[in-house]
């Protein structure tokens, strides 16, 4: 495969390739999107590859959802328990909370609006870009993964799966927060006593605040790593298709549409 560097001469690139990994503006459900920064605040702009204001996003939420020990609150509203709910909130920390929240909906279903309309245009242009990135760090190219083995990864531990396609920023902070999760929870003692027959000890010795953070980091995990797979195999079609036309096809190569035979 060649190698091009995006050296800011188009006015719009599909993809670039790094080290770090592959960034691909691709055409996404602003809908989605949305509801990924509802689910937790900061994945929905991960998903962008907006990766500062993602991870600003994701900090705060659960900076801020500590503070107003929002995840207790609603344990205790799904349990029925309204007024416990009521009385464990803090309001302080709660009422910052929420102009964010909102706010990471909206930006992100208007930044997914907005490069949708970059992706249409990128395409239009056709501007080449990297293939193959090498460095004192690492390398990477472009090549097919396998979408469900992405899946399969972060089930076991979010980050990986972003590993397995190299997104490393997105896998390296997946993996901090979960092990930091992890941790705070004390999921592993109670894993540990639940296996030697102690549930009642299990149960309490479970921090359901923290125990609350992973629905949210493995759905996401699994969901991004499926998602850029399937689209890093669509870009390295596009590419080989690309690069076969430019070098191999001939100029005066033409399809014709031939007579219908009645």
């Amino acid at each position: 495969m060649n190698n091009y560097t995006n050296d800011n001469t188009a006015r719009r690139y599909k993809a670039h390739l790094s080290i770090f990994g592959t960034s691909i503006i691709h055409l996404r459900n602003p809908y989605i999107i949305a509801w990924w920064s509802a689910a937790f605040p900061g994945f929905g702009h991960l998903l962008l590859s907006k990766y500062h204001r993602g991870y600003i996003l994701f900090i705060w939420e659960v900076y801020i959802n500590l503070k107003s020990h929002l995840n207790l609150g609603m344990i205790h509203s799904f349990q029925g328990n309204i007024t416990m709910a009521k009385d464990v909130l803090d309001t302080r920390w709660l009422l910052a909370y929420i102009p964010v929240y909102i706010f990471s909906i909206w930006d992100s279903y208007r930044s997914t609006v907005d490069l949708n309309a970059v992706s249409i245009l990128a395409e239009h242009e056709g501007h080449k870009f990297n293939s193959f990135s090498i460095g004192s760090f690492g390398f990477n190219y472009l090549d097919k993964r396998n979408p469900v083995l992405a899946i399969i990864w972060s089930l076991f531990i979010p980050g990986l799966g972003q590993l397995y396609i190299h997104r490393t920023f997105t896998a390296f902070f997946l993996i901090i927060w979960f092990v930091i999760f992890f941790y705070f929870s004390h999921f592993l003692e109670a894993l540990h006593l639940l296996i030697l027959g102690n549930i009642k000890e299990s149960t309490t010795v479970l921090n359901e605040e923290w125990l609350l953070f992973f629905p949210s980091i493995y759905g996401f995990a699994a969901f991004d790593s499926y998602i850029n797979a399937v689209e890093n195999n669509k870009l390295y079609e596009m590419e080989q298709r690309k690069f076969l036309k430019e070098n191999y096809q001939s100029p005066s190569f033409r399809i014709l549409k031939g007579k219908k035979v009645k």
